[in-house]
């Protein structure tokens, strides 16, 4: 690519990620550790999860607007339920996405959690940001708030809930537990890190540029 006065001729490739914003704390926290100053965030509404046939027209979007400003793009959403039409759209835009079919995949490692899939098929998964954010991403839009007695019906075929941690950090490790008895499951923490995001990202960062 050509420098625009917008690129930086020498250096590290300016790069511009584009993020489900249950990712940020998480992305920012790589970012702090690994001193990726050439590296930016841009991140789009989590709440696009609840409706994620709208994923792939808001990442095409962001990287149309984006794309004169930054050397490289990378998309930083799973596959999220779009059913294959977000990898389409990237291919159609160029731009590499991560691989994993949803985050709770690439955090534990997709190779891992595809070998677990069929002890694991009773788990229901929660992130860090899950745990977080566990009224507004699972117990107002499944209506538990309003209809409690959905929860037997939703949740009757499950066995634990899989806390999937990001971080040491026992006030959360509590939330989860909660969450947990909310739904009448068992609780389970497995330490994952950040997982295949951490390797995603170094594997990013030291990709050289396509001609």
């Amino acid at each position: 690519m050509t420098p625009t006065p917008e690129h930086s001729p020498a250096g590290p490739p300016r790069t511009l990620l584009i993020a489900c914003g249950a990712l940020a704390r998480e992305i920012l926290a790589l970012i702090r550790l690994n001193g990726w100053r050439h590296m930016e965030l841009l991140c789009l509404p989590a709440k696009l999860h609840l409706t994620p046939e709208r994923i792939p027209a808001a990442v095409a979007r962001a990287v149309e607007e984006n794309r004169a400003r930054f050397d490289r793009i990378a998309v930083v959403f799973a596959d999220c339920g779009t059913g294959g039409l977000l990898d389409a759209e990237c291919a159609r835009l160029g731009v590499e996405r991560i691989p994993g079919p949803h985050c709770y995949s690439f955090f534990d490692g997709n190779e891992a959690f595809a070998a677990r899939a069929e002890a694991e098929m009773r788990a229901f998964y929660l992130t860090d940001f899950l745990v977080r954010q566990f009224d507004a991403f699972v117990w107002r839009p499944m209506g538990l708030d309003r209809h409690p007695e959905l929860r037997d019906m939703i949740f009757g075929g499950y066995e634990k809930l899989v806390h999937l941690a990001q971080t040491e950090d026992p006030e959360l490790d509590a939330q989860a537990r909660e969450c947990a008895r909310r739904l009448g499951l068992a609780h389970e923490r497995r330490f994952t890190g950040y997982g295949d995001l951490d390797v995603f990202l170094r594997g990013l960062d030291a990709a050289p540029l396509n001609p």
